[in-house]
């Protein structure tokens, strides 16, 4: 290992970069968590699904904004530093390494529920342990590697959605029935088991916090900006597309299942899908889609590790972290953010073993208050930045949020609302105060270990066509260094 290297390669392209938010972010939360969403919403669930979808789209929005200014491998944690002040930023990146390692440790439990499906017999904690050393080895290699497994890990899925979208389509509207089915399969079963919200407004309030742990990790893409070969058009294609499509993926796909199965027969015993199919009496279309939510889980995995690592690398970068995050492996990869996540994902190990049965609703509302945080976060640098821009009448961005400000005002009320859902309910309650518990444990943090310049504003270079490579600042800029390679 180069313990000297502070240099990330950039080689992750426009395809690397839109299917690692596909990875991260269509994973545990679409092929095991919409069982828990489903059973507090019913079909209802679809619409918390397109509301929470467009909220996320604008907080990408305004990260691409912000991305394309600043393309750097600390992402939202160095912007929260840069417009909102050093201890926003410490917050902020800890908190999203704290999300990726609380998420990583729900899809290796999914990854273990979904081997159960074939392998009853054997403890979940051992496959748990298999997958993170295997991962961990992935993660160590060059970005390009990386970017290239989690390409194609996101293409089987992404086209397992696709084909179970296209066949479940068809069984529905030519009526097709299996020998020995049990459901009888139609658009009815949407409204006929006490209609379309039977759980009324309480239930689809309830669902939130499944859905939007489901959105956590698309802001992948705002990390991988500074690995990215050409960020000014990688990021825009990536942001323009990727939340579109995984709104069209959930809302179809959810829609397609309820349709083939009475919602209310979804146990949440193993993935939905695994269970409709295994239900519909298809042979062998069980075992696949579980080879597949497997793959799913892989990839997400994948990115959890990817993105943990590079934001603690840009906190390193800062002073936040310690210096030895900031080492680079000759391969260009920061090797001790790689072993740290790993260290972590042990305790889903413990978890596994000890609590298997209640592990996944604990961690995935857990993991929505420090998603939702961060995506709170992202809108506030992003809001500061704007009235930076005009205060000093710098050059405008080369990719604006549509809709200013209003959307963005709106976005940022909806995901306080989340916040506030969370304390509302008695199963999502612990995760507001493991949350405010974080919370105060960082600041504290904050004022008695970081000292020197990471009780200073990042300086980032603006990157953006616009601004002729002016850099936001009279100082020196101190960000993350890039590859010239670009």
């Amino acid at each position: 290992m180069n313990s000297q290297g502070s240099v990330l390669t950039r080689g992750l392209t426009a395809r690397h970069i839109r299917f690692m938010a596909l990875g991260s972010a269509i994973g545990t939360g679409l092929f095991y968590g919409s069982s828990s969403a489903i059973q507090k919403a019913g079909p209802a669930v679809l619409l918390a699904y397109i509301i929470a979808g467009a909220a996320v789209f604008m907080v990408m929005r305004a990260l691409g904004e912000l991305a394309v200014r600043h393309p750097v491998s600390g992402s939202f944690g160095q912007y929260a530093s840069r417009y909102l002040g050093p201890l926003a930023g410490f917050i902020t990146g800890w908190t999203y390494v704290f999300e990726m390692a609380i998420v990583a440790i729900a899809d290796v439990t999914a990854f273990s529920i979904y081997m159960g499906f074939w392998f009853q017999d054997v403890p979940r904690w051992i496959w748990v342990l298999a997958i993170i050393f295997f991962l961990a080895a992935i993660n160590l290699l060059s970005v390009k590697v990386f970017g290239e497994l989690e390409f194609w890990f996101s293409l089987i899925k992404v086209s397992a959605i696709i084909a179970m979208i296209a066949g479940g389509a068809a069984i529905i509207v030519f009526g097709f029935q299996m020998e020995g089915a049990q459901a009888v399969s139609g658009l009815g079963n949407l409204v006929n088991n006490d209609g379309f919200m039977p759980n009324g407004w309480v239930g689809l309030l309830a669902a939130f916090a499944v859905v939007m742990f489901a959105f956590g990790g698309i802001e992948t893409i705002g990390v991988t900006a500074g690995e990215a070969k050409d960020p000014g058009k990688s990021i825009p294609a990536a942001v323009n597309t990727v939340p579109v499509r995984i709104l069209l993926f959930y809302v179809l796909t959810l829609g397609v299942l309820m349709s083939l199965i009475p919602w209310n027969e979804i146990t949440g015993e193993t993935s939905p899908f695994v269970q409709i199919f295994d239900s519909l009496g298809i042979p062998l279309a069980a075992h696949i889609l579980n080879a597949v939510v497997i793959t799913a889980a892989l990839s997400a995995i994948n990115s959890d590790i990817f993105g943990a690592g590079r934001v603690l690398f840009g906190l390193s970068a800062q002073g936040h972290a310690p210096a030895a995050f900031g080492r680079i492996s000759k391969r260009g990869v920061p090797w001790m953010t790689v072993l740290l996540m790993t260290a972590v994902l042990l305790v889903g190990v413990v978890l596994n073993a000890t609590i298997p049965e209640d592990v996944f609703l604990l961690i995935a509302s857990i993991a929505t208050f420090a998603t939702v945080w961060v995506w709170i976060m992202i809108l506030a640098s992003h809001v500061a930045m704007k009235r930076e821009i005009a205060r000093n009448a710098l050059a405008p961005s080369a990719f604006p949020v549509p809709l200013w400000p209003l959307a963005s005002i709106l976005t940022a009320l909806f995901m306080a609302g989340v916040i506030v859902l969370l304390g509302v309910y008695a199963d999502t309650r612990v995760a507001l105060y493991v949350g405010a518990l974080w919370l105060v444990l960082l600041t504290l943090a904050f004022k008695l270990g970081v000292r020197g310049k990471g009780k200073e504003r990042a300086v980032l270079v603006d990157e953006s066509p616009s601004a002729a490579g002016a850099t936001d600042s009279t100082e020196q800029t101190r960000s993350t260094p890039v590859s010239s390679s670009r």
